[in-house]
């Protein structure tokens, strides 16, 4: 589903930036542009990010280090 419709930003594109490290969305935006435009977008891509790296993290947290 996109989630800014101005810079073509899906919400797997905001989970896979989640999945290289970006944590907020000022990092997003430097990213893919997302929010850049219009900002109609900010709040609901901030929610999707907040809740990709709060599973990144807890998936982290599941694996073993050895």
């Amino acid at each position: 589903m996109y989630i800014c419709i101005c810079n073509a930003v899906t919400e797997a594109d905001i989970r896979n930036a989640a999945a290289e490290g970006v944590r907020n969305l000022k990092q997003l935006t430097r990213l893919n542009g997302c929010g850049s435009t219009c900002g109609c977008c900010k709040e609901p891509a901030a929610e999707v990010l907040v809740q990709a790296v709060a599973e990144e993290q807890a998936i982290q947290n599941m694996i073993p280090v050895m």
